[in-house]
């Protein structure tokens, strides 16, 4: 399934596909290049925030640690 997400900085369109209905995590814009935090539930945009490039991070690690052991439960 391919989401829209609208840049909260510059107000262009991006896309993400998910396999899940639920995704909560970074996104980056590419156009601004600006860091988000998205939350996205029935392949709908919940919510959307600018972070810093620190908390992007930490978010991209949580998420990847995340799908590491969702892997492991398979």
């Amino acid at each position: 399934m391919m989401v829209t997400i609208k840049c909260p900085q510059c107000g262009v369109d991006g896309s993400m596909s998910l396999i899940d209905e639920k995704y909560e995590g970074p996104y980056k814009c590419w156009k601004c290049r600006a860091y988000l935090k998205i939350r996205l539930v029935n392949n709908n945009l919940e919510s959307c925030e600018v972070i810093s490039e620190e908390e992007f991070d930490k978010l991209r690690e949580l998420h990847s640690l995340k799908n590491k052991f969702k892997k492991d439960d398979d």
